[in-house]
């Protein structure tokens, strides 16, 4: 697996205006923005995602899933749709779990290339044009951003890290941050992949099956910033034991499986 820090580009560096303006690939990019209980963000998120997107990959669908949210989540995502030809809407009658609704996201998505991106305002969009560049370039098969400077309640960061160090030793997971919202992929490995899980083993499901089926995986840092509104569910006591109960259930599964040997990747 490649690593940002040995790449020739430094992701570091703030594009440049033309830069920004200029198309990074004509390929096709579905966007998935999981969301639950994101009233006070999801307008403000997916219009920066539309703003953005129209100059680095113009050929784009957005499609926000929209998690039995409780609160205005879901009209406002409506009167979205309503208003941007590109974004559509699904909508979980009940909360299933941020897994469900990523996954929800996945089988909706008609584009060549999968991203997806937390709604909650803690990453900027602007951000994708690093792993485009990577992508566009041939740096890896797949290309994962990481939180450079995680901005994140302390107990948060904690159980992230110790997640990682249990998920790394069981999957063989090598990977800066294994849970990162903010990931650029080839919709097709996400089809073999096939994933599963529900909740927070979405990501470590994914990425156990591509490292599997030999997938190249770069890691691209980018920015991370406080919530502005909202509240996070990360280090919720019930949340983490879900995560502990779906890893025991998938673990078995997971060291068994193997792509489809009719594969093409």
């Amino acid at each position: 697996m490649k690593d940002a820090l040995t790449s020739p580009h430094s992701y570091d560096e703030p594009m440049t205006h033309a830069a920004a303006r200029m198309p990074l690939t004509l390929r096709g990019l579905s966007v998935v923005l999981p969301a639950w209980n994101e009233a006070a963000n999801i307008r403000a998120t997916t219009e920066g995602v539309v703003a953005t997107l129209s100059d680095l990959a113009p050929n784009f669908e957005v499609i926000i899933v929209d998690d039995g949210s409780t609160d205005a989540t879901g009209a406002i995502a409506d009167d979205l749709a309503a208003q941007e030809a590109r974004v559509r809407v699904i909508h979980h009658p009940t909360n299933q779990g941020y897994g469900a609704a990523v996954i929800s996201g996945f089988d909706a998505a008609t584009q060549e290339l999968l991203f997806f991106m937390d709604s909650d305002g803690q990453f900027d969009i602007k951000d994708i044009a690093f792993l485009l560049t990577a992508f566009e370039q041939g740096e890896a098969d797949v290309i994962l951003g990481y939180r450079k400077h995680r901005q994140d309640a302390p107990m948060r960061i904690l159980n992230a890290w110790a997640w990682k160090q249990l998920v790394s030793f069981l999957f063989g997971l090598h990977v800066r941050d294994i849970d990162c919202a903010f990931k650029l992929m080839p919709t097709r490995l996400v089809r073999i992949a096939d994933v599963h899980a529900r909740g927070a083993m979405v990501n470590t499901e994914l990425l156990a099956k591509f490292v599997r089926m030999g997938i190249t995986m770069e890691q691209v840092p980018v920015g991370h910033y406080p919530r502005r509104a909202g509240k996070a569910t990360g280090a919720n006591l019930r949340v983490i034991l879900n995560a502990f109960r779906e890893l025991l259930r998938l673990a078995d599964k997971l060291r068994q499986w193997s792509p489809p040997p009719d594969a093409q990747y």
